[in-house]
Formats: structure tokens, C-alpha cells, sequence
């Protein structure tokens, strides 16, 4: 609501006008009702791959602010930031397994008999717990081999990096089989029944 000078009274803005428009935004935030910040639906791998991602950027802006401003640009950040993406690949992959987020094709199972959709449904839950089994082992088995390897521009040992990674796997495989549980016990999957979890 605007202040005619001349009078001293309150001038309610035209209909449609820009103040009347920021009228109703400003008092859209105040008939807002405050709300709670739930957190309960996140995990510790979410905070983890949150916390990687803020290093990673703090990193990237380091590696851009000496570079072009001092002309001096650290080496060291570059690859340290690539690491740090390493591990929200891996960490944050295992968030994906635990809300069913990773890519899957569904229209089979729009033909399929019932039965036949939970039992292919089962089969690729087994599947998904091999794979990761596997390449715990598989990294695992890199970790041993290549583990002292030192990092190309700061005296570090690699292995960090490869921990991180086959922590991310082992979550995946953990995050796998709590999904196979549960997918076993509601009796259907994401698979099966897409729609059941396109709720927040």
C-alpha cells in the first residue's frame, strides 16, 4: 500500500499494477504457515556425500580464485577435487540404492502376469546384491594391490581414495539388502509398482 504525500493518507495500488503484485507477494509469505524441518529421511551416506560435495567445491573455487586472480593456481587442488567427486559418486550411489533411485526399466512389467513380474522382480533384487558383493571384493582386491600408490601432486597415499570408494560400495551392498528385505516383505518392488513410490 503506497503514501500519497499530499494528503497523508494510505492509496491502495491499482488491480494488476507491480505494487499491487509485490502486495501480494510480501503478504504470501506472511499467511505462510511455519513449518518443521524434517531430516528424518536422510542417512548417514547423504551426509557424507553432502560433505564431500561442499569439499569438492571449496576445492573448485580455491583452484579457480589462483588461478585467475594470484596467477599462481595450486595444482594440488584439481586432483583433490576429483577425488572428493570420486567419493560422492560412490557414497551418493549408495543413497540412490536405498531410495530406489538408480535407473530401471519398467514397462515389462505393465504386461506380465503378477506372479511372474514379483518373481523377476525377486531375481533382479538377488542380482543387485551379487553385483555389489562383487565389487566389494573387486575393490578390495585393488585397494591390496595398488594401495600405496602415491597421488601425482601431493605426497598422499591413494588409498584413502580406494577406501572411500569400497566404503561406497560396501553401503551399496548393505543399502541392497535392506531394499531386497523390504521389497520381500511389502511384496512388491519399484518394478512392480512405480506409482507407490512417487510419494515424497
Amino acid at each position: 500500500m503506497s503514501h500519497d504525500l499530499s494528503t497523508g493518507a494510505h492509496v491502495r495500488p491499482e488491480p494488476g499494477s507491480v505494487e499491487d503484485r509485490t502486495e501480494a507477494i510480501v503478504h504470501s509469505f506472511e499467511d505462510a504457515a511455519p513449518h518443521d524441518v524434517d531430516l528424518s529421511g536422510y542417512a548417514v551416506e547423504d551426509w557424507i556425500a553432502m560433505l564431500l560435495f561442499w569439499v569438492m567445491a571449496l576445492f573448485v573455487f580455491l583452484q579457480f580464485f589462483t588461478r585467475y586472480v594470484m596467477n599462481d593456481s595450486f595444482a594440488w587442488t584439481e586432483e583433490l577435487a576429483v577425488y572428493c567427486l570420486i567419493g560422492v559418486v560412490f557414497i551418493g550411489s549408495s543413497m540412490c540404492v536405498r531410495t530406489n533411485r538408480h535407473i530401471q526399466v519398467d514397462v515389462l512389467y505393465r504386461w506380465l502376469p503378477k506372479s511372474v513380474g514379483r518373481v523377476l522382480s525377486t531375481l533382479v533384487d538377488i542380482a543387485r546384491v551379487i553385483f555389489f558383493a562383487y565389487g566389494c571384493v573387486l575393490v578390495w582386491r585393488y585397494v591390496n594391490l595398488v594401495g600405496n600408490e602415491p597421488m601425482t601432486t601431493i605426497n598422499w597415499n591413494k588409498s584413502h581414495v580406494y577406501w572411500v570408494v569400497l566404503g561406497g560400495f560396501v553401503l551399496m551392498l548393505l543399502r541392497s539388502l535392506q531394499v531386497t528385505w523390504q521389497h520381500w516383505k511389502q511384496g512388491y518392488s519399484i518394478l512392480e509398482r512405480p506409482d507407490a513410490y512417487d510419494a515424497p
